[in-house]
């Protein structure tokens, strides 16, 4: 196998074990700094660290690969200063996106930059050892020759699922999955790091690194500063929600927040595969069938209302094959609904803006490589 787990290795960097605090200050400076770089003085300005402290955690970085020079900058007095830049192939991480009936897998250095990808079919109802040895076979196929340092893989798929154990609970449509143990059978099958999430959560959280550094949520029609709340409503082969609460992606205490399409809207409406009857995902889905794309997009607008209503989110995301068939449509049958709601509700600055989540056909994989890498630069979750 022609890749590198640098965490199993004897010897180079330990990139998982540089997860302090600190040291994830810096990491992420460097990170959003880009080519033109950041030096010491502005790190310790930055992060609040001592100039001692920035220097130590600077030279550890350096003697890791992580870290590199970038030139020197005048300085207002005394020696121009040296910049610091992040190298950006010092690691990389696997992300995996695992649909009912394909397979996704991306290859992102440090900065989630993809470098490589995949994309073949895959019928998550072949049973639990054929589709991981599926997945694995990708997996490998992708950093076949590549030479990386491989932080591990992260996996994102339907849920419900606990994101703590890896374990997969009853899944739409594949039942026989309930129990499954996937991040452990990957990371055996694998011999690196695997971390498995909700599609959903995955993308949010990609969603939410991007944000922060380009501001998809600071132009336009949402307010200015940070964007604190906002939900990813993914319709593809299923109907999921990924939500940011306060920053962070809100998993709830049980891992199992955002199973948003299998909210009853029609007491006496068509069956689901979940087993209840008129949700949301089921109304949708059979609409798009039936070439009804605008009513479609209506039920999904009374979905993200009720959201909108019960979180006071500030921006609601669209993505998954289906909305990117007919983004426009979507965009405007879900924002039609919210403005009324806020038009009967009297609400003074109009209706939450609703827009086409960035990220494209890959954006849950990419999400899922941010699994790995978002805690390294301190923003992820256990």
């Amino acid at each position: 196998m022609a890749y590198v787990n640098r965490t199993n290795a004897e010897s180079g960097v330990n990139l998982l074990a540089l997860r302090s605090h600190n040291a994830a200050l810096v990491l992420d400076l460097l990170r959003t700094a880009g080519e033109g770089g950041i030096s010491r003085l502005e790190l310790a300005e930055r992060t609040g660290l001592t100039p001692q402290a920035v220097s130590k955690i600077t030279a550890r970085l350096r003697a890791d690969g992580l870290a590199a020079e970038a030139g020197r900058r005048a300085s207002t007095g005394g020696k121009p200063r040296t910049v610091l830049r992040l190298v950006a192939e010092a690691g990389h991480a696997v992300g995996l996106h695992l649909d009912r009936d394909e397979v996704t897998v991306v290859l992102c250095d440090l900065t989630g930059a993809v470098v490589a990808e995949r994309r073949v079919p895959l019928d998550l109802g072949a049973g639990a050892e054929a589709v991981v040895e599926s997945a694995a076979g990708e997996v490998e196929a992708l950093l076949a020759g590549a030479g990386v340092s491989v932080l591990g893989v992260g996996v994102a798929l339907p849920g419900p699922l606990d994101h703590v154990r890896g374990v997969l609970h009853r899944v739409t449509g594949f039942p026989e999955w309930d129990g499954f143990p996937l991040r452990d059978a990957l990371a055996g099958r694998l011999g690196v790091p695997v971390v498995v999430d909700k599609d959903t959560n995955a993308a949010a959280l990609g969603i939410a690194v991007v944000e922060r550094e380009s501001g998809i949520g600071k132009t336009g029609d949402v307010s200015p500063g940070p964007l604190e709340s906002f939900a990813y409503l993914h319709l593809g082969t299923g109907l999921g929600a990924g939500l940011v609460i306060g920053g962070g992606v809100h998993r709830g205490a049980r891992t199992g927040a955002g199973e948003f399409g299998h909210q009853v809207i029609q007491l006496d409406g068509p069956p689901c595969g979940c087993g209840n009857r008129g949700c949301i995902e089921a109304l949708c889905l059979a609409a798009v069938d039936r070439g009804a794309v605008g009513e479609a997009a209506r039920v999904l607008g009374v979905g993200a209302a009720n959201l909108v209503g019960l979180l006071d989110i500030d921006l609601v995301l669209l993505g998954g094959r289906t909305v990117a068939a007919h983004e426009e449509a979507f965009v405007r049958g879900v924002g039609a609904v919210l403005e009324e709601r806020a038009r009967l509700e009297g609400v003074d600055d109009g209706a939450i803006p609703v827009r086409v989540a960035p990220g494209g056909a890959r954006g849950v994989a990419e999400g899922a490589a941010q699994l790995l890498l978002a805690p390294l630069f301190g923003r992820g979750e256990d």
